[in-house]
């Protein structure tokens, strides 16, 4: 069964024509969107994490705000860049969270993209050690983060507390997080790397690669790579693969104002220094995005697809963007909507 959600990307700014002018904006509608989203049977709600810029940076307390206004929907990020976390203080944060939301956390971590302050994970006190890479620091607070939601004791108990011998893991847990951890993966290489450690695959419209193929081809040899280290690996869990897409249909003289040019093709060009290719905008009539998104290879093969919105448009415009998309894309696509069952007698 394919679930869909949206990523708020959870810009703000005083520009104008925006709904999200302040912080204050950006953090209230993504929860009030989540309420939105989930009314209409949408899978998912998740935010996109930067820092140094007007976007969500701190996404614990508002997945915990999240939670606590819906009951049903997944909550996530996509992604964390592992480079600015403590890792221990990021297990306790994510595990309330998860409890708080009855397990509902969908947690993407990766490397993260490029940022715009220089070298600004060491303003967060992390500093690659020598011989070290951005990836590598990035890796290694995964390890440990991913041990410390696994209840490994991580601190040494103190004899003058009446207690030697042992080590203390970090509190609370929050049973099945850690089966609930993806990563955010920009290459085929990096892709393989998730499905040896059992975390599963979150592709993005971005991949920092390019051989020539189209952008979907590309990422379904991502998917298939994943899914052969993830059974080579021998995981007992269930690998998933999510896939991110900018869908906007054009069902109104509003919507053609803002999107009516917007789309087409794949775009290639040069980002952290690597040859890096770029998915296509879907913008249109729904039936013929709902024909175009069905040929994507990559949509076909996953089985969450990530929903990016316009955010700054406010909670009304994105609710009717996901209304459409939920009645007259998705089903093309396998999706039902995910609603109570119903009871006998109503």
């Amino acid at each position: 069964m394919k679930r869909i959600g949206f990523l708020s990307f959870g810009h703000w700014g005083p520009v104008q024509g925006s709904r999200t002018p302040t912080a204050r904006d950006a953090h209230q509608q993504t929860v009030e969107l989540a309420v939105a989203a989930e009314e209409l049977g949408i899978d998912g709600a998740y935010v996109r994490v930067h820092h140094f810029a007007r976007q969500i940076a701190s996404p614990f307390p508002l997945l915990a705000a999240m939670g606590a206004r819906t009951s049903r929907i997944e909550l996530g990020t996509g992604v964390i860049d592992m480079r600015y976390e403590q890792p221990l203080a990021m297990a306790e944060a994510a595990a309330t969270a998860d409890l708080l939301s009855d397990g509902r956390l969908q947690l993407g971590i990766s490397r993260g993209s490029p940022e715009p302050a220089l070298r600004g994970s060491e303003l967060f006190g992390h500093v690659p050690a020598e011989g070290e890479t951005d990836a590598d620091l990035a890796r290694r607070h995964t390890d440990a983060f991913r041990a410390a939601i696994t209840g490994a004791g991580v601190a040494e108990a103190d004899p003058a507390q009446g207690a030697a011998g042992f080590r203390l893991p970090v509190q609370p847990q929050a049973p099945g997080l850690a089966q609930r951890i993806w990563w955010g993966s920009g290459s085929r290489a990096t892709a393989t790397w998730a499905g040896r450690q059992g975390m599963h695959l979150m592709s993005s419209t971005l991949l920092l690669e390019d051989t020539g193929v189209p952008f979907d081809e590309l990422q379904l040899e991502q998917i298939l790579l994943f899914r052969e280290a993830w059974a080579e690996a021998g995981w007992a869990h269930e690998p998933r693969v999510s896939v991110s897409r900018s869908v906007l249909p054009i069902t109104s003289d509003e919507d053609r104002a803002y999107f009516g040019r917007s789309g087409s093709s794949d775009q290639v060009g040069v980002l952290d220094g690597a040859l890096s290719r770029f998915g296509r905008t879907y913008a249109g009539e729904p039936d013929r995005i709902a024909e175009e998104l069905a040929r994507d290879v990559a949509v076909r093969n996953a089985d969450t697809l990530l929903l990016t919105v316009p955010n700054q448009l406010g909670v009304a415009y994105n609710a009717r963007l996901l209304e459409t998309i939920a009645r007259d894309i998705a089903p093309a696509l396998g999706w039902s909507p995910n609603r109570p069952a119903a009871v006998a007698g109503d």
